[in-house]
């Protein structure tokens, strides 16, 4: 009978009870779970096979939700979620109203906190660990952290804290040399040469074994502590760990679960400050084809059904806009020396992969270090460079200071390439590009603009590396019509154009949703409805005169975009309006809610919150006919 111990398991007090081999086995059911729902839903499939042991060793070991257990990035939770009550839904996860693909305190107590983006588990963890001390209770509080999120300035803020004060928590460091593509910097070569050198366990055992039997020895392991130290201090000069306070246990191996048990049962009984768990995994154990491809399945699409095209596949006319940004960036290197470029552990992400490849000493992937990122490119560009920053808009928002501070007070010539704009689907909250518009809109000196189509970025990203100040484009997941290559052209910055006339009403739309707005006007045109819509191409500078001229025409504005109303595009319409005195126009916002939006497929996502063609078009007639209604009365008397 197939998954005979994950059905008959009803909780982790159950899961105590398993013998070794039950245990083992256990953890083959839940791989097979684990792959036959990631190719059913999509979802983080490499990363979550390769924590399977560490999952249900922690769970064996600790006694969740008392003891906390908080896991960074939080993509590899989908095992801790089947473990904690959640199994009957697992077949959910990442559909709308579903399991969140991500921790989430809403669904489940054994979520500790919200977890999307990297580096923040051990903040979250000290934190926890403080609390704890105030309330003098013995409850203990874990973080799980990869090698790839170890490297990012707030996990190495948060250590350096947690070493000083000695509180009683424990970091695992997930260490399988990976974050989405290979792991990069000098933290991660350090981990590999303890992950490689075998000599360093063995010496270790040996040393512990041999020395009490010497004269003295065991008088001489009481003074310098044990074996381990002496083979650190000598082998590997030292750790940075128990420099920085941190008591070091490891290397251990991920997948031997009765090895992690017995590291973390003896950690669990120590009563004794900060430590951290050198655990060592591979990314993908135990499906081959995510074992020899960990990058391609680190997040996989739904499997398709027959006769559809596959979730996010291109027809030979469309293409990603991250391909399309890649392409057209090569095409501007080649032609200027100056232009490079910089990712934070996204180069596969943003598609700057072939752009390494072709500009191999003028690509940077920083790590996940989105604040480096960007200050690293002020200082490029304070030498003469243009540097072109691709990060998507959720995690641009951890940049947000140096922006303004490295970057617009001084006016440097910086691109922003901002991917993900908008709705990003199935991961959900953490991960919706939602607020750039509203957080960027507010800079001095900085110019923000957002693309229609594949030509129209094309042409932006020319013109960004001209332009000589801080400059963003900002433009969704998702494929578009494939520019041609001859077509490229600059525009000017703060200008909009026309692409529909209309007597009755105006649709200024902006990004992704220009071509949903001329869906919406075909629509109100057979409900006799005149509608003009414009392009605005930018949010700022603003095109004043047209939104002016539009506003004199037709009486009724309707702005549009995917981003949340305040402070947005539509914000920045209506201001130009009280500017300009304009005070007889009827004016709307088509924006997101403000709050935050869920998981679920984009185009569903859409469509609920009214930005795809009939929820705009629907939204136009209502207030068209309204206003118009409340005119006629007053015409006539009523």
């Amino acid at each position: 009978i197939m998954n005979t111990i994950l059905n008959t398991l009803r909780n982790t007090g159950e899961l105590k009870l398993l013998s070794q081999d039950e245990a083992s086995l256990l953890c083959e059911e839940i791989r097979t779970l684990l792959i036959n729902t990631a190719h059913e839903n999509g979802g983080h499939l490499a990363s979550n096979l390769g924590v399977v042991e560490l999952t249900v060793a922690l769970h064996r070991v600790f006694n969740s939700p008392r003891d906390k257990i908080i896991w960074d990035v939080g993509h590899q939770c989908y095992t801790h979620k089947i473990l904690t009550g959640r199994k009957q839904f697992f077949s959910t996860i990442r559909r709308h109203e579903g399991l969140s693909g991500f921790p989430d305190p809403m669904e489940s107590s054994h979520d500790p906190v919200y977890s999307g983006h990297a580096g923040t588990s051990v903040s979250s963890t000290v934190g926890i660990a403080a609390a704890n001390t105030l309330l003098r209770s013995n409850d203990k509080v874990i973080a799980v952290i990869g090698d790839g999120s170890l490297g990012a300035g707030m996990a190495l803020e948060a250590i350096n804290h947690a070493g000083h004060t000695g509180m009683d928590l424990t970091i695992i460091l997930n260490d399988n040399g990976m974050s989405i593509s290979p792991t990069v910097g000098s933290i991660c070569k350090a981990l590999q040469k303890i992950r490689i050198d075998h000599r360093y366990r063995t010496a270790s055992h040996e040393l512990n074994k041999r020395i009490p039997l010497l004269p003295f020895g065991k008088e001489f392991l009481d003074i310098t502590g044990n074996a381990k130290k002496i083979i650190k201090k000598f082998m590997l000069h030292g750790t940075l760990w128990e420099e920085m306070g941190l008591q070091y246990i490891g290397p251990v191996d991920g997948h031997n679960l009765a090895e992690l048990e017995d590291i973390l049962t003896k950690r669990r009984d120590a009563h004794y400050g900060p430590a951290i768990i050198h655990v060592i995994t591979k990314k993908g154990k135990g499906y081959s084809p995510a074992e020899d491809n960990a990058v391609k399945f680190h997040g996989i699409s739904p499997s398709p059904a027959k006769n559809v095209l596959p979730h996010g596949e291109k027809t030979k006319q469309e293409k990603s806009y991250s391909t399309i940004f890649a392409e057209s960036l090569i095409d501007i290197m080649k032609e200027n020396e100056r232009v490079v470029a910089i990712t934070a552990a996204m180069i596969d992400g943003t598609g700057l992969s072939p752009v390494a490849e072709t500009f191999p000493g003028r690509v940077f992937d920083v790590g996940i270090c989105e604040q480096h990122a960007v200050t690293m490119a002020a200082g490029l560009a304070s030498q003469g460079f243009i540097p072109v920053v691709a990060i998507y808009s959720t995690f641009l928002q951890r940049a947000y200071d140096q922006i303004i501070h490295d970057v617009c007070l001084q006016g440097l010539p910086v691109v922003f390439a901002i991917d993900r704009a908008g709705i990003v689907g199935d991961d959900g909250k953490t991960h919706q590009g939602i607020f750039d518009l509203s957080f960027l809109r507010c800079v001095p000196g900085i110019t923000i603009a957002a693309p229609k189509d594949g030509n129209e970025l094309r042409n932006l990203l020319a013109t960004a590396v001209t332009s000589r100040r801080p400059f963003v484009i900002r433009y969704p997941r998702g494929t578009s019509k494939a520019p041609s290559a001859s077509s490229t052209m600059t525009l000017s910055p703060g200008k909009g154009e026309i692409l529909r006339t209309g007597k009755d009403c105006a649709i200024l739309a902006i990004g992704s949703m220009v071509y949903p707005a001329l869906a919406a006007a075909e629509q109100l045109k057979s409900a006799g409805i005149d509608c003009a819509v414009a392009n605005m191409r930018y949010v700022k500078p603003l095109d004043r005169k047209l939104i002016t001229d539009l506003a004199g025409r037709t009486g009724m504005l309707i702005t549009v975009e995917e981003n949340v109303a305040a402070g947005g595009f539509g914000s920045a319409v209506m201001e130009v309006l009280c500017d300009e005195k304009i005070n007889d126009v009827v004016f709307s916002q088509i924006a997101l809610p403000d709050e935050f939006v869920e998981h679920g497929n984009q185009n569903f996502m859409r469509s609920k919150f009214g930005l795809d063609p009939g929820g705009i078009a629907r939204q136009v007639w209502y207030l068209y006919s309204n206003t118009r209604h409340e005119a006629i009365k007053q015409r006539v008397g009523v």
